[in-house]
């Protein structure tokens, strides 16, 4: 049983939800969210709380209440703040530019790399560190991880792009005689 989801979710102020024919809309100060859930969980938006109830108890369903709710929490503070990523670029000769609706990267192959910023989200690269916000956490996760697995960082020297608060566990390389 989710501990998460048997509260009850607070809607803070300004903040419109409704939920019809499977979709739950939320709608803030930043723009409006949208998320299709799936009707094994009963979804109750009323006196300014959401309450989630499962409607049978099985292993799947059980696990999808507590994630709808975490998902819902999500979505609510999204539409109030931006969530915020932050990548470093570490190498010699690495760099990263935006430049329109495309993230370009040098990242010592023998053609830049291209990705295109999908929409909803903002991304600023000064000097060695990329920034990407945006409302809604999956598609900030999702697009951070992928720039990431272009060249993920390696344990001798660290370059590569990593996290802003990942820790890379160093090797120690050869040794002379």
């Amino acid at each position: 049983m989710s501990r998460i989801a048997k509260r009850p979710i607070a809607i803070p102020e300004k903040t419109d939800v409704s939920y019809s024919a499977g979709v739950l809309t939320v709608k803030g100060p930043l723009g409006e969210l949208k998320k299709t859930l799936r009707p094994e969980i009963s979804i109750k938006v009323e006196n300014n709380e959401i309450s989630l109830v499962p409607v049978r108890h099985s292993l799947d369903v059980l696990a999808l209440w507590g994630t709808y709710a975490s998902h819902i929490r999500n979505m609510l503070a999204g539409v109030h703040t931006a969530f915020e990523k932050k990548l470093i670029v570490e190498g010699i000769g690495f760099k990263s530019d935006v430049k329109g609706k495309e993230l370009h990267l040098s990242l010592g192959f023998s053609h830049p790399v291209m990705r295109v910023i999908p929409d909803g989200l903002k991304v600023t690269a000064e000097k060695n560190v990329i920034t990407v916000s945006g409302m809604d956490t999956e598609k900030v996760g999702q697009f951070v991880a992928q720039v990431r697995s272009l060249k993920k960082p390696e344990p001798y020297k660290g370059k590569g792009i990593r996290y802003s608060d990942e820790v890379i566990r160093r090797k120690q390389g050869k040794k002379s005689v």
